[in-house]
C-alpha cells in the first residue's frame, strides 16, 4: 500500500517541478521566473525526501536539507539582484 503512494508521490512531484519549469520558460515576467525557481527548489526537496522515503535510507534527509538552504539564500539572492541590481549592500 506504501508503494502506491510513494508511485503517486513520485508522480505528482514530477508533475509540479514540470509545471514550474514551464512557468520558468514561459513565464510574462521576471517576478514570475523568480517564483517558478524557487518552487523547483521546494519541488527537489520534495523529491529527494520521497527518494529518500522509498529507498528507507536516512542520507537524503542530509541532502534535502542542504538544497533547501541554498534554494532559499539563492532566492533571497536572485530577488535582490533584480530589484536592486545589487546583493551587497
Amino acid at each position: 500500500m506504501i508503494t502506491y503512494a510513494l508511485y503517486f508521490a513520485f508522480a505528482c512531484v514530477g508533475l509540479s517541478l514540470v509545471m514550474a519549469m514551464w512557468r520558468l520558460a514561459r513565464g510574462p515576467g521576471i517576478g514570475d521566473r523568480v517564483l517558478a525557481l524557487d518552487t523547483m527548489s521546494v519541488n527537489a526537496v520534495a523529491l529527494i525526501i520521497v527518494m529518500g522515503m522509498a529507498g528507507q535510507t536516512q542520507i537524503y534527509f542530509e541532502a534535502a536539507l542542504i538544497i533547501a538552504m541554498l534554494g532559499f539564500v539563492s532566492t533571497v539572492a536572485y530577488a535582490r539582484f533584480v530589484l536592486r541590481a545589487d546583493i551587497i549592500e
